[in-house]
């Protein structure tokens, strides 16, 4: 791990029995809102992801509070964000077991602000950071309370860690990884981190645009970001082997459906990597032996452009490497694609799989390495 220290781990609370344990979980679930009724769960994945914590911790008879945030209510109460339907599936799942309501109705949340700690853990014992999701965020629920009490990470947070460190400092190899998503600075920390670590990067989705741009090829109106073309560029000189798209699918000046090679005409836009690309992509994926995956090769949710998302997808579940979804909406596609429980780990935070893999560690890791009893999980790991 970048830093020194071990993280406890649930072993090191200690016993737990009739404790009140705050566990910080990522029920940040997708919704559908409807007009004449409450809103309803699409996918409850990282309800059930949590589920492996809160059991340990509730067969051994202690208490369980959970808390998450749901959404962006702008630190204020919203009913469209109202912990109500997820409260509703979790005393399905775990009966029992009490859930707040969303913590960033507060704004002292994303403020980190102290007082807000010191209402979370009042009345409580210990606590649990499960939320991966939102660990690469310094806010009071996921860094405040590991500085005033007993904490552990749980079983998801756990196995995040160790899946992802271990791409990061020990993969199988040839290693690749494969970026997809509409903007590339939004990954440029990670596509540096992982062009000195991986075998082949492979490119798609509405980012290659800038690279075709920094090869000075037209992309007609297809999105792009112009103030990281010289990046590109850069990127493209390094040296590291980088594979792009070869054939693009979308939309010509009327609005048609067309597939072009890597030089678009004025009007057309590109919405999906060609069956080419897909399939060259697919070759890539099927030779190697570790994969991580993250961003769609299009915009899979239009059904004329899922084409090159489907194929990918596919082969990440076909391949004997050992595969990686790295969350956000490369989950959702192989959620949609029905090929989830083909894939050996699928993250549950996008952001916060990216960051670590940059940086090698997260906020709230570093909280949980300075709690009280992190001293003696140390000492456990030396002797």
């Amino acid at each position: 791990m970048a830093s020194s220290g071990t993280i406890p781990t649930l072993d090191d609370l200690g016993d737990v029995a009739g404790k009140r344990v705050l566990v910080r979980t990522d029920f940040n679930v997708p919704l559908a809102t409807h007009d004449d009724g409450p809103a309803t769960i699409t996918d409850d994945f990282r309800i059930r992801a949590a589920l492996p914590t809160i059991e340990w911790l509730t067969e051994r008879d202690a208490q369980v509070v959970c808390a998450s945030h749901l959404g962006r209510p702008k630190g204020r109460p919203d009913e469209r964000y109202s912990m109500d339907p997820v409260r509703e599936r979790l005393a399905e799942l775990a009966p029992g077991v009490e859930l707040r309501e969303n913590l960033r109705f507060d704004p002292r949340e994303e403020a980190n602000d102290p007082s807000f700690t010191t209402e979370l853990i009042d009345g409580v014992d210990l606590y649990v950071n499960d939320a991966f999701g939102a660990s690469h965020r310094a806010h009071a629920s996921i860094v405040g309370p590991p500085a005033e009490i007993p904490s552990a990470m749980g079983r998801l947070l756990q196995r995040e860690v160790e899946v992802l460190l271990g791409l990061r400092e020990r993969p199988k190899r040839p290693f690749v990884a494969v970026l997809g998503g509409a903007k590339i600075s939004d990954k440029l920390g990670v596509i540096e981190a992982l062009l000195t670590n991986v075998d082949a990067l492979v490119i798609g989705g509405a980012m290659c645009f800038t690279f075709f741009a920094a090869q000075g090829k037209p992309i007609g109106d297809s999105l792009f970001e112009p103030d990281q073309v010289d990046y590109c560029a850069k990127l493209l000189r390094s040296g590291g082997t980088i594979h792009l798209p070869d054939d693009i699918t979308g939309l010509d000046a009327d609005g048609q459906f067309a597939t072009y090679g890597t030089r678009l005409p004025g009007g057309a836009k590109g919405f999906d990597i060609g069956p080419g690309s897909a399939a060259a992509f697919s070759d890539v994926i099927m030779d190697s032996r570790t994969v991580f995956w993250n961003g769609p090769m299009g915009m899979f949710e239009d059904e004329r452009f899922e084409a090159g998302t489907r194929t990918v997808a596919e082969a990440m579940a076909a391949t004997k490497a050992f595969t990686v979804v790295g969350g956000g909406d490369s989950a959702a596609a192989m959620a949609q694609f029905g090929l989830a429980d083909d894939i050996d780990h699928v993250s549950t935070g996008g952001g916060a799989s990216l960051e670590l893999l940059e940086l090698g560690d997260l906020p709230g890791l570093k909280a949980l390495r300075s709690a009280p009893n992190a001293s003696a999980a140390n000492a456990a790991e030396d002797a």
